[in-house]
This record gives C-alpha cells, structure tokens and sequence, in this order.
C-alpha cells in the first residue's frame, strides 16, 4: 500500500498508550519473535481473513510450546508462562498486529482453567499437558435446541451406572466438533434440586461409542459449528469434574473468562487496520466513487476499539486487584460484537455486489473482496455466541439500576 494511504488511515489507531520501559522492552521482544517464528503461509491466511482451521492454529501452537509460550493465561506450575493479565494483552496486541493466529480458545482459555481450578490432581497431570503441545482439541457442549441463553434449563440426563455415567441426548452449536479429540459437556445428574443445582460437567473423548456428529452448514459457508448427538454413552465417572451439581459453577468460572479475553480488543484493531486497508485500496482504484461516509464510520469506530481497549485495560487492572467484575465482562463483549459487525458492514460495501457475486459464482472465496463477504456474514453470529446481546444488555442493566 502507498505510503500516504497508510498514514491516512492507521494513524486513527496508533498505540497512543503510555507504557513503561519493562513493557516496551516485552513488546519488542514479542515482535521480533514472531516476526521471525510465525511462517509466512501462517500470517498470510489470518491476513487475508480466511477460516483458521485446526493445522494452522495446532502449527503456531507447536512454535510457541517450544519457546515456552503455548500458554500465556496459564500459571507456571501448569506450563504457562506466569504473565500478568498486563502482559497477556501486550502479547495479543502484538500477535494480532503480525498477523498470528489468535491462540485456540477452547482447550486454553476454556476448559483449561476450569480443570485448574476443579480438576482432581489426576486430570490436570493428563488433561493439562496434552493441551499446551496440542496432543488434543477440545470443543464445548453447552448448548441444547431448547436451552441455549436459558443454560440452566438444559435436559440432557447423565445417569450413573457403576462406575459410568450414561449420557443420552443432544447438543447443538458445537464449535469444531468435526475437528474435536474431546468435548467438555454439561448434563443434568439430579432434577431433585434448583435447576442450577443439578447439572455436572464432564470431559468425554470423542471418539466414544454413540456420539455422532452432524455439520450445520450456515450462511458464510464455513464448516464451523455442528449438532452433535449422545446415544448411550457411557463416561467413565473418573471424567466428572468437579463433584455432581457443580457443574453451574464450573460453567460460570468459564464463562466470567470467555467474556474477558485479552484478545478481543485486539483482533478488533487487526480488523479495522484490515478494513482500512480495504478502504484505501478501493479508493485508488475508483477515484470517482464517495467514500467520505464510511471514512466518517471508520473514524467512529476507531473511537470506539479506543473506548474498549480502556474497558479491557480496568477490567484487568480490577482483575490484578482481585476487585469483582461486574458487568465489565459483558459490556466489552457486547462492545466487541458490536463493533466487528460495524466492520464488516463497512467491507461488505466496499467489496460491492461483486465481492458478492464472486462469493456465489465460487461457492468459496477466492478473492479479498469475497472473503470480505463471507466475513460479514460470519460476523452475524456475534450477535448470539458467546451470550446474546439480549442477556448481554439485561446484565449490564441490572448492575446499573438493580435487579
């Protein structure tokens, strides 16, 4: 890109924070790894916003296991690198910048600390390790076809057998489950007690007799979530984590997290240096077209990824404190959400109808402009994964005016 078309844009979004020598220094050190450790092909897929499938994510986890960094939000007794929460944020803004795949969420930022912190002593030693070198892939079974904002409400029964439980039901949305070694699933032990009260968490291999998993294809076209249904499986009871009824509680650990990733603001300024980029080479090519209201969102927008990565840096400061949250969790993910779907409205617009055609006429992107589109289409989800926006907005409510 020309230089002046560079300046033009990204400077909305220039670092602008204050940092001190010890974390300058840690940037730096960052940047020169990965800018001589993450392979080209790597940085050239998450670049050009296509889906990051397991080989890719498992091959920069491998390089990073073996610099000892597989694991930045993990503590060092498991393998992690002992990071503050200050650190973690530094270390995915500079990532997301050389275009590194984001780490792979549901084995390290999931359903690792929740082992952490409820897991026997047995099932760290085995489960944690095969995690940090990517021995295996983890997906979540949460959702249900009539329990999905409403988890409590989830009916999938596990039975106790001996020593197994058997599990008969049906869960629905599984991210990865067609690439998944494991899944960390929620199922109702007891309807005797609170709803809350009476479902567990178990960790259960994949390959186990009576699981099938079907793909749900959805709009973008990308293979990503999936039903996946449970005939009489039965789990070893060694496989429960935590003690029976406490898996509302392992649920919660889990998702306070999910919700306060380091690297959401961060893919965020990936994106819109992407769009930006997009932008300006649309307005070299068509120097007749009006592009001045999306510049006018850009620049909006560029204030409001300022406004989260403020929200994201108290967060974490509360954090280090070990102050409660509150509904910090949920505005930033609402916020973030938001604010992907602007982006890719905007790209959407740019590409034009025939970013779009290319899209149909391939039945696979193989252009920037139609990757663009498959993107904005992805980006619709954010309005449900994750926590809706609708439960998202009664959070933040509630902390504001009381329940």
């Amino acid at each position: 890109m020309p230089p002046e078309l560079n300046s033009r844009y990204f400077s909305l979004l220039s670092d602008g924070h204050r940092e001190s020598g010890q974390d300058a220094a840690f940037r730096a050190e960052l940047r020169q790894f990965a800018q001589a450790h993450c392979p080209d092909e790597i940085r050239q897929i998450v670049a050009s916003g296509e889906k990051i499938t397991r080989p890719v994510y498992s091959k920069w986890q491998a390089i990073l296991y073996q610099r000892g960094w597989a694991a930045p939000n993990w503590p060092v007794e498991y393998g992690g690198t002992g990071w503050s929460l200050r650190q973690r944020m530094i270390f995915e803004e500079v990532m997301a910048d050389l275009d590194c795949p984001p780490l792979y969420h549901h084995g390290l930022g999931h359903i690792g600390p929740v082992i952490m912190q409820f897991g026997t002593d047995a099932q760290k030693s085995y489960f944690l390790p095969r995690i940090l070198d990517t021995t295996d892939w983890w997906c979540q079974g949460y959702s249900e076809p009539g329990s999905g904002s409403d988890l409590a409400s989830l009916s999938t029964p596990a039975v106790r057998d001996g020593d197994h439980y058997v599990i008969n039901g049906q869960k629905i949305w599984t991210s990865h489950a067609h690439e998944a070694d494991r899944i960390y699933l929620l199922a109702r032990t007891s309807r005797e007690a609170k709803k809350q009260e009476g479902i567990s968490l178990f960790l259960i291999d994949m390959n186990t007799p009576g699981i099938t998993v079907r793909p749900i294809r959805t709009i973008d076209g990308w293979h990503h979530v999936n039903e996946t249904f449970l005939d009489n499986v039965r789990v070893p009871a060694d496989r429960l984590l935590g003690t029976e009824g406490q898996g509302w509680a392992c649920a919660k650990y889990l998702l306070e997290r999910e919700r306060l990733p380091p690297a959401s603001v961060s893919q965020l300024i990936r994106q819109w240096r992407r769009v930006a980029r997009l932008l300006a080479e649309h307005q070299a090519k068509q120097p007749l077209r009006d592009f001045s209201s999306l510049e006018h969102q850009m620049a909006m927008l560029s204030a409001q990824i300022k406004g989260a990565r403020e929200m994201l840096a108290s967060a974490i400061d509360a954090m280090m404190r070990r102050e409660p949250l509150g509904a910090k969790p949920s505005a930033l993910k609402q916020a973030c959400s938001a604010v992907a779907q602007s982006l890719t409205k905007i790209a959407l617009l740019v590409a034009g109808p025939i970013g779009a055609q290319q899209l149909v006429r391939n039945d696979e992107a193989s252009t920037t402009d139609g990757l663009w589109v498959q993107n904005y289409l992805f980006s619709r989800s954010k309005t449900i994964a994750g926590g809706t926006t609708e439960i998202q907005l009664n959070v933040i409510a509630k902390s504001l005016f009381g329940a």
